[in-house]
C-alpha cells in the first residue's frame, strides 16, 4: 500500500467519474417545478384549506341530532363554537363533549329562536365573548307532519317562523359581524323537501319553508357576494336524529326511506360534516349560492 493514502483514495485512481443520473426529479426542481419531495407542503397547504383554527362558527339547534354533528366537525377543524337552542342543559353537555374531545373553547346560549328578541340577545352575547362570528350555520327547525288541511293555520305559521323567518333573522345578525370581520361563511340547512315532494310524509309546512330557504339562499349569495360572504345550502335526505325519530319507529318506514334512493340506504352519522366543513373552510371560498344535495343520489332520479 502506498504511504499516505487511502484505500478507497487508492481504488478510485485513474477512473473516470461516474456518470452523471438526468433524473426527471432533479430537473423538475431545477425549473421550479414540484417534486415528490415538495408534497409534504402540498399536506400542509391542503390542511389550511380546512383549517378553522382562529374562527368563530355558530350553530343554532345544536343540543341534539344533527346540529351536534355540525358543531363537532367545526370544532374538530380548531373553531370555537357557540351553540344555540332552548335546552340550556344540553348545550352545556354539547360544550363539555367538545372542550374534551377537540380541546376548543365551547359557549352555550340558550335561546328560543321563535322570539326576535332572544335572537338578537343570543348573538350579542356571542360576539360580545367571543369577538365577533365567522362562520353560521342555521340549523334549527321543526318539520310536522299531516294532511295539508290540518296544518293551517297553526302548524304552518309556527314551521314558517322557525324554519325560514328565524332563519333569515339569524343570517341577518351574523351578516353584520362578518361584514366588520371582512367576510364570512353562511351555510343553511335545507331538505330534499326543499326541491322535491314527498310520497312517505305529508309535509307541506316543512316543504313549503324549505323552499324559501333554498332561494333565499340564493338571493342573499348573490347580494353579499361583494361582502365576502358566501351563502350556501345542504339538502339532506333521510338521516337519523331526534327530529326523524318518531317517524322511523313506524313499520316499515326505515326500509322504505332506504329504497327511495340510488344507495339503497339512509345516510350515516358524519356523512354530512364534510359537506358542512367544506362550506365553511377557506377550501370552499369561490362557493356560493350552491345548495349541495347530501341525498345518496334520491334527488337525482
Amino acid at each position: 500500500m502506498e504511504a499516505g493514502t487511502r484505500p478507497l483514495e487508492r481504488l478510485s485512481r485513474g477512473r473516470r467519474p461516474p456518470p452523471r443520473i438526468h433524473s426527471p426529479l432533479r430537473r423538475r426542481r431545477r425549473r421550479g417545478g414540484r417534486s415528490i419531495a415538495g408534497r409534504s407542503s402540498e399536506v400542509t397547504k391542503i390542511d389550511e384549506l380546512f383549517s378553522l383554527s382562529g374562527r368563530v362558527a355558530v350553530v343554532t339547534g345544536a343540543s341534539s341530532g344533527l346540529g351536534v354533528e355540525f358543531a363537532g366537525a367545526l370544532a374538530g377543524a380548531g373553531a370555537t363554537v357557540a351553540v344555540i337552542a332552548r335546552r340550556r342543559e344540553r348545550l352545556d353537555a354539547v360544550c363539555a363533549d367538545l372542550q374534551e374531545r377537540c380541546g376548543v373553547k365551547a359557549l352555550a346560549v340558550a335561546a328560543d329562536l321563535l322570539v326576535a328578541s332572544e335572537r338578537e340577545a343570543a348573538f350579542e352575547q356571542i360576539c360580545a365573548e367571543l369577538g365577533g362570528i365567522d362562520v353560521l350555520v342555521n340549523n334549527a327547525g321543526i318539520a310536522p307532519t299531516g294532511r295539508a288541511e290540518k296544518q293551517w293555520p297553526e302548524q304552518w305559521q309556527q314551521t314558517l317562523d322557525l324554519n325560514l323567518t328565524a332563519l333569515f333573522h339569524c343570517c341577518l345578525l351574523a351578516a353584520a359581524s362578518m361584514r366588520e370581520r371582512g367576510g364570512g361563511r353562511i351555510i343553511n340547512v335545507s331538505s330534499i323537501f326543499g326541491h322535491l315532494g314527498s310520497s312517505l310524509f305529508r309535509v307541506s309546512s316543512y316543504a313549503a319553508a324549505k323552499g324559501g330557504v333554498e332561494n333565499l339562499t340564493r338571493q342573499l349569495a348573490v347580494e353579499w357576494a361583494g361582502d365576502g360572504i358566501t351563502v350556501n345550502a345542504i339538502a339532506p335526505a333521510w338521516f337519523r336524529s331526534e327530529m326523524t325519530e318518531e317517524s322511523l319507529r313506524k313499520e316499515g318506514i326505515a326500509e322504505r326511506m332506504g329504497a327511495g334512493c340510488p344507495m339503497k340506504r339512509m345516510g350515516r352519522a358524519g356523512e354530512l360534516q364534510s359537506a358542512c366543513l367544506f362550506l365553511a373552510a377557506p377550501a370552499s371560498s369561490y362557493v356560493t349560492g350552491a345548495v349541495i344535495p347530501v341525498d345518496g343520489g334520491y334527488s337525482a332520479w
